[in-house]
């Protein structure tokens, strides 16, 4: 045995299976040492799985034929998808923001239909982000739930409008905290909520959204997850989880009547 240190590099090779045999034998021993570092190993597989289930499609569509410039950024996004696969575990965050972000670029979205194209791209948002933080076992959220008037205060200057977490607690999930992601063209705020099992649901809010009253709830599936979303003037919202589809209807109902509800 070698005894050298086990570096974050030689950690991401083990979950890409890149290790030759002896040192990965190495890893292996020095996770069972130390639960915590193996929690977070399977974090970053159970990322990888997650963002392979969303874009090994788009990895396999036919690049767009040369006389259609307008669709050249195509090209990108596919590379900027299978990047994004190959690093997840040490650049989720730029991730979300050029692969999950390109797809609702302004003039993509005035060609395309801009209601129809911002509600679509919602909720793969939405699902891109649940899969990058929800399993994060050290930090999942940038600011935890025990200071949620600092994190208040921080998304709703951000956002430029008052934005607070729904309370779930009587449904099983309690508030983790949440975080300021990159949207297409500004700040979008993740809230992050936990049961007792463990399982994990975000909220996700846009400001980014198109001005319509449309406020219907509707469902997708992007890969392993499931996420309800609506958009109420400019403000989009996506509930994600990989629960029952029933269930996180039921969930998504008290948010609704929370978010669109007197403040």
């Amino acid at each position: 045995m070698s005894h050298l240190p086990i570096t974050e590099a030689e950690l991401h090779a083990y979950v890409d299976g890149r290790l030759p045999p002896a040192r990965r034998a190495e890893v292996e021993a020095y996770l069972a040492a130390l639960p915590e570092e193996a929690a977070r190993v399977q974090a970053y597989s159970a990322q990888n799985d997650a963002l392979h289930a969303l874009f090994d499609g788009v990895l396999d569509e036919p690049a767009p034929p040369p006389r259609a410039p307008v669709r050249a950024g195509w090209q990108w996004q596919r590379l900027a998808a299978a990047l994004a696969i190959a690093i997840a575990g040490g650049g989720a965050g730029w991730f979300l923001r050029g692969a999950a972000g390109a797809d609702l670029r302004p003039a993509a979205m005035a060609r395309y239909g801009f209601a129809q194209q911002a509600s679509a791209g919602l909720a793969h948002q939405a699902a891109v982000a649940h899969v990058v933080y929800s399993p994060d076992v050290r930090r999942p959220v940038e600011i935890g739930a025990e200071q949620e008037d600092q994190l208040v205060t921080w998304l709703s200057k951000r956002l430029g409008t008052k934005v607070r977490p729904p309370r779930l607690g009587k449904l099983g999930y309690e508030l983790i905290g949440g975080r300021l992601l990159p949207g297409a063209s500004g700040p979008v705020a993740q809230f992050m909520y936990q049961d007792r099992a463990g399982q994990r649901l975000t909220v996700y809010v846009s400001n980014e959204q198109a001005q319509n009253k449309d406020t219907g709830f509707r469902f997708a599936k992007e890969g392993p997850v499931n996420v309800f979303y609506w958009i109420d003037g400019k403000f989009g919202y996506a509930l994600s989880a990989g629960i029952d589809k029933g269930e996180l209807a039921r969930v998504a109902s008290a948010v609704y009547e929370q978010l669109e509800g007197p403040a």
